[in-house]
């Protein structure tokens, strides 16, 4: 390559890796060479060099199975991706059991052996014990979760998940509806607690009484009992966490005899790929993961790199199909 592009090999070397010491010309020469030789960059040398890992990492402690059915992993991975493909960086993707203990061991294993240069923390939770851990480690992170809630100095890319179950309320209520229910999801995830809260919000701004919840854990299952339990207290309409929760509920109602949405009303949330083809179409609150995923990777290698960066994500947006509509008369 330095033959070829008429320099030595120590310029070879400034010019591939933009450190001075070489004009600009000389630096396009160069870069232009190794385009041409289609020469990469050999990760193991570049991370001996700059004492790194080139590589990043999400550590979840929650049952491998459940990945399948989570349609905002799928789309954070792929923004997280989408960045790293022009870093050089790759992404080390670990799955632990509901173990704190084991969690904190993963993260020690992975920063002893210089394995990863920063992680994404999902999934947080009450009492979140990682960021301690991560700051006595030295390790940086970034977190994912509601604008409101402290991460203990881990710098966060905010969901704003709250925006989205007030829009879905005061569409509710815009509708004529007052007797509006709520399935969360799991208690101890703050982004659960994020969308009860909303919820709880919303409904006292338009001076209505929040006291129809239930906690559905995230899962098809636990909608399905939460929807059961629901349906005896008679609501005309029930705002689901997810969207998953959401399917189970409609058919548990309609195994009870009722008309979506001329009985109750349905509202999910994230706008999984299926909600647009039920019967009927489930309203629903469309989330970016995308956009977060990719947000959440520039803040992170930003702060692996010493850069500043400030990074937004779109509000969520209610998207209005068939599974609402006024509420029946009593």
């Amino acid at each position: 390559m330095a033959r070829l592009a008429g320099v030595s090999k120590g310029a070879v070397s400034l010019a591939l890796n933009d450190k001075p010491g070489v004009s600009e010309e000389t630096r396009r020469r160069v870069k232009q060479v190794a385009e041409t030789l289609k020469w990469r960059p050999s990760i193991h040398a570049r991370a001996m060099l700059r004492s790194r890992a080139f590589a990043v990492g999400v550590l979840l402690a929650r049952d491998p199975r459940q990945l399948a059915i989570d349609p905002f992993f799928a789309g954070f991975l792929g923004g997280v991706e989408t960045v790293l493909a022009g870093s050089g960086s790759v992404l080390v993707l670990q799955v632990i059991g509901e173990d704190g203990v084991a969690e904190a061991e993963s993260y020690r294993r992975l920063v002893t052996e210089r394995r990863i240069d920063g992680a994404f923390l999902l999934d947080m939770r009450r009492d979140d014990q990682r960021p301690a851990l991560l700051a006595e480690l030295g390790l940086p992170a970034v977190a994912v979760g509601p604008a409101s809630a402290d991460y203990g100095g881990v710098p966060a890319v905010s969901v704003r998940d709250g925006d989205g179950i007030t829009a879905a309320v005061d569409h509710l209520v815009r509708l004529g509806h007052r007797h509006i229910a709520f399935v969360e999801g799991a208690p101890a995830y703050l982004h659960s607690a994020s969308r009860l809260d909303a919820w709880r919000t919303a409904m006292a701004a338009h001076g209505l009484p929040a006291v129809l919840h239930d906690a559905g854990h995230f899962t098809g299952d636990g909608g399905a009992a939460a929807t059961r339990r629901l349906l005896g207290h008679r609501p005309t309409a029930i705002i689901y966490a997810s969207d998953l929760m959401a399917v189970a509920g409609m058919s548990v109602a309609r195994e009870a005899g009722l008309n979506l949405p001329g009985d109750l009303s349905i509202i999910g949330f994230d706008d999984n790929p299926e909600a647009a083809h039920l019967h009927p179409p489930l309203t629903t609150i469309r989330q970016d993961p995308f956009s977060i995923g990719a947000a959440a990777a520039e803040l992170l290698l930003a702060q692996i790199d010493g850069r500043d960066a400030r990074p937004e994500t779109p509000a969520p947006q209610l998207v209005e199909r068939a599974t609402t509509s006024s509420p029946p008369q009593r």
